[in-house]
Formats: C-alpha cells, sequence, structure tokens
C-alpha cells in the first residue's frame, strides 16, 4: 500500500514539472535565488572574520613589572615553569576557554600600621590611657636573665610606635591560591584589588610580629636603638608568611616613630638626661682609660693586660708582647736595661779591680788598704765645694769651731760650674 501510494505522489510532480517548465526562469524566482546566494558568502566572510577576531583576542601582553598565570576551565594550566608567563607577547586560547590572570611582582606596596599610636585627636592628655583609643606595645625594661635582688620576676613599660611595611608579591601561584582576591571591577585595577584583599590579614600579621618582638627589648632599647628591632619585625612577619604560603615577601620593615607615653612625659626626659650624662662619662672614662693606655704599653696594653692576667700564659708570648710594648713602657724598659747594664758592668770592672790587688793585699795587706782609703778621700775631697779640715790640738787648751752654714746664695757650686761648662 505504500509503495503505490509513493509511486502515484513521483507521477503527479511529474506531470506538474511537465504542465509548467517555465516557472524556474521567473524573474522573483531568480532574484531570490541570487539574494540566497550573496547572503551565504556574506554569512561565511563574517565567520571567518569572526574566527580571526576571536583568535586575535588570544593575544596578550604581559607588562615588565608582571608576570601572569593562565586558568584553563579555573585550573591553572602548564607545569613547571611554563605554568608563569614572563614578561613578553603571548598567545593563548581566548574566554571562555583560558583566562589569563596578570599580577604585578615587582610593584612595592606600602602598609602603615598606627594601631600602636595613641589618639591624636585628644586636645587634652589624660591622667591615663584608654585602651580603646590609645594603642601601645609593652616592652620589657630588665632582662628575663638577669636576677635582679629580691625579684624573680621582670617589669614592663608601655610605648606608642608607628610602622610601615613594603611588600610585594613573590610567588603569583600561591599568591592567587591562598589568597582571596576579588574579581576587578570597573575602574579598579589589580593592585587596588589586592590592597583591599591583603591589607587586613597582613595587618593582623604585621601587628602580631611587632607584640612578640617588642617584648623582647627594654623600653630604652627600643626608644634609643632602633635598627635591629625593625630586623626582629620582618624575620618573624617573614615567617608567618612562609608557613601560610601566600607567596608575599616582606620587602622592608620601617619603624616611623616611637615614644614613652606622654602621661610620663616629664618624669622619662628627666630620665633620659640621666642616662645620657650616664653614658657620656662612660664614653669619657673609656677614652680616658685607652688614651693611659696607649700612652703607657701602647696599641698592645689591653691584650698585654688580658695576658697578665692569665695564669696559663706562656714565657714565649709574655716575650712577644713585651717586645711589643710601646710609650712609657717601652722608655722604662730601656732605663732598666740601661741601668742593669751599667751595674753589671761597675760590677764587673770592681770585680776585675780586686782581682787585680788580690795578689798585692796577700803580701801587705795594710798598704793595700791605705792606698785604697787615700784613693777614697781623694775622690770625696775632689767632688765637695767647701773643705775644712781640723788640725789636732798640740795643747791641752779646747779649740772652738764655728761653722757658716747660711752661705751666700750667689756662689755657685763646683758641679754648677763644671755643668754650665
Amino acid at each position: 500500500m505504500t509503495d503505490q501510494t509513493n509511486e502515484q505522489n513521483k507521477n503527479i510532480r511529474n506531470q506538474n514539472a511537465d504542465a509548467d517548465p517555465v516557472d524556474r526562469f521567473d524573474p522573483g524566482y531568480k532574484f531570490l535565488s541570487d539574494a540566497f546566494g550573496v547572503s551565504f558568502v556574506v554569512l561565511k566572510v563574517i565567520m571567518i572574520i569572526l574566527v580571526i577576531l576571536f583568535l586575535a583576542s588570544g593575544f596578550e601582553t604581559v607588562a615588565s613589572d608582571e608576570q601572569a598565570i593562565v586558568l584553563r576551565f579555573g585550573k591553572i594550566r602548564g607545569a613547571g615553569e611554563d605554568r608563569i608567563l614572563k614578561p613578553g607577547p603571548h598567545w593563548i586560547l581566548p574566554y571562555p576557554v583560558n583566562e589569563i590572570i596578570k599580577i604585578p611582582v615587582t610593584k612595592n606596596i606600602n602598609l602603615t600600621i598606627d594601631s600602636f599610636w595613641y589618639a591624636e585627636s585628644q586636645r587634652r592628655v589624660s591622667p591615663a590611657l584608654d585602651p580603646v583609643y590609645d594603642g601601645y606595645c609593652i616592652t620589657q625594661s630588665e632582662r628575663q636573665s638577669q636576677v635582679i635582688a629580691g625579684s624573680t620576676g621582670s617589669d614592663y613599660n608601655i610605648v606608642h610606635s608607628k610602622w610601615q611595611l613594603i611588600y610585594k608579591i613573590d610567588d603569583p601561584e600561591k599568591f592567587f591560591k591562598n589568597v582571596y582576591i576579588d574579581k576587578i571591577k570597573p575602574g579598579q585595577s589589580f593592585i587596588d584589588v589586592i590592597i583591599e584583599g591583603t591589607n587586613p590579614l597582613l595587618k593582623r600579621l604585621m601587628s602580631s610580629s611587632i607584640v612578640s618582638a617588642m617584648v623582647h627589648y627594654t623600653i630604652d632599647e627600643a626608644i634609643q636603638s632602633q635598627g635591629s628591632i625593625p630586623k626582629h619585625v620582618r624575620r618573624l612577619l617573614q615567617e608567618k608568611l612562609d608557613t601560610l604560603e601566600i607567596g608575599i615577601r616582606a620587602v622592608s620593615v620601617q619603624l616611623i616613630d616611637i615614644t614613652w607615653p606622654r602621661q610620663v612625659n616629664i618624669a622619662f626626659e628627666a630620665s633620659i638626661r640621666v642616662s645620657q650624662a650616664s653614658q657620656k662619662n662612660v664614653t669619657q672614662a673609656r677614652g680616658y682609660a685607652e688614651n693611659i693606655l696607649n700612652e703607657a704599653a701602647g696599641p698592645i696594653a689591653e691584650a698585654f693586660l688580658k695576658a697578665v692576667k692569665q695564669p696559663s700564659r706562656s714565657e714565649q708570648q709574655m716575650d712577644i708582647l713585651w717586645q711589643q710594648l710601646a710609650g712609657q713602657a717601652q722608655e722604662q724598659i730601656a732605663h732598666a736595661k740601661a741601668y742593669r747594664t751599667e751595674v753589671v758592668e761597675k760590677a764587673r770592672a770592681n770585680a776585675e779591680y780586686l782581682q787585680k790587688i788580690l795578689p798585692e793585699y796577700r803580701k801587705q795587706p795594710e798598704l793595700v788598704i791605705h792606698g785604697i782609703y787615700k784613693d777614697a778621700v781623694e775622690y770625696v775631697l775632689e767632688n765637695i765645694d767647701e773643705k775644712i779640715i781640723i788640725q789636732p790640738a798640740e795643747t791641752s787648751k779646747p779649740k772652738e769651731i764655728r761653722i757658716q752654714l747660711n752661705r751666700d746664695p750667689l756662689l755657685k757650686s763646683k758641679s754648677e760650674q763644671d755643668g754650665q761648662l
């Protein structure tokens, strides 16, 4: 039945075609056919242009201060070093297949921490700190390792401080994975989004690092020696950042300002003056000690003193230090050596003289002793200024001897005259 029906329909179509053979050459039909042909060509051209534009939209340029990651259906594309796009032109399949995220890695971002500063809006200084408005840090006034007489604990002080953190993104992949960043809104840059998303976290981490570091320093160290404390804070902060693996590196930490509470301003200024005077006296004393040591023994004076105090010193070490001594010590050593030489030479000369007269002494002792006595008297009389000779009394009548002690001061002694000559 079905085959018969199909055959009848086919015969009817053939009859209609034979009955009206000129309809295909109708102008309206031809125009419509040409219009469809042109439209199809235009459509193909448009499709080709759209494909070209789609592929061209995959060309991206990463700036010199940026690195980029490519997301393919939401996951980071590539492996190893290929996961990060370096600065320069790149082509990727366009959105929605791939999405490129450009992250500034050389841009330094500043973050100010003023939560430890007092409330500057108050015109009048209140008698006590208000923890709601006044921020502060706890510092240690005495080292825990020091033992205070009658005390087993440590006292703590309060300081106000302002800080500034300079940080940048060091690892774009870790930053993208572990830090939530909102999408960039119209009119915003990625830096603006980073600041909004990361600053609250960094403020908390920075504040925790400041509290942990400041408690290890005294208030004097915090106010006077500001170099080591920011380094300590930066080290603690970087350890926290590395633990969280958020790809941020603390470039530097700066202590902008630090001061003691305004409520104790007068007392603290007096303490500062006393401390400065004490430090000045200590410095002057050390300088004076160094000058005295240098004048006495030269540059190795301290090393020489340490060697003298050590019971395990060797004779060889002491000999080397003795040879290096300078200043007054060297002069005294030279005088001592000269005196020793003089004494030894005199003793040697006396020994030789006695050895020479020993044979004569053995023959005629009285004559030799008389000769020695005579020579001694001549030596003594030759070197004195005034000589008084008393002859023995020939009669029993006593003689009166008068000596004038207040002699003329203008008269010069023989030694002085010889010295002028």
